[in-house]
């Protein structure tokens, strides 16, 4: 994928099998829209601000919908939902975070930080491709963001 091209969803998992069984479930849930992926949470600062290896992105094509975990390495999803939503030029950008954790704590976290919604990584990959396709449709299709 190019470095200006169109993005629709931005994927910020560092599990290479959760990276796949996302993607997976978003096309069995017929939804193609154009999805980078980065492995940590420094890769998603970078992209999402035109930084490092990013240096030089149009900031101003960002993506409709941001898919974050919250262990990441190098930047925690915590700091990585803090930034989004304390920045104005990526404060509007809906925020799933797709993470294995229960812990009440990263809930109520989470949402304080201004995330739109939290999943919990079902164990089952059916529910898991059931989960992630709902939130799919729902933000990219059903969703109308601002222009």
């Amino acid at each position: 994928m190019a470095e200006n091209e169109m993005v629709d969803i931005l994927l910020v998992e560092d599990n290479p099998t959760d990276v796949e069984l996302t993607l997976r479930a978003l096309k069995k849930a017929n939804v193609a829209n154009p999805v980078r992926v980065v492995a940590d949470g420094a890769g998603a600062l970078d992209f999402l601000f035109g930084e490092g290896a990013f240096a030089g992105r149009d900031t101003s094509q960002q993506p409709r919908l941001i898919l974050l975990d919250l262990k990441l390495p190098k930047v925690s999803g915590r700091e990585v939902l803090q930034r989004i939503k304390g920045d104005q030029r990526t404060r509007i950008i809906p925020v799933v975070v797709l993470t294995s954790s229960r812990e009440e704590q990263d809930v109520v976290t989470s949402y304080r930080l201004g995330v739109n919604s939290y999943i919990v990584k079902p164990v089952d990959f059916d529910q898991f491709v059931e989960a992630v396709a709902q939130a799919g449709l729902y933000w990219m299709i059903i969703n109308h963001p601002p222009i």
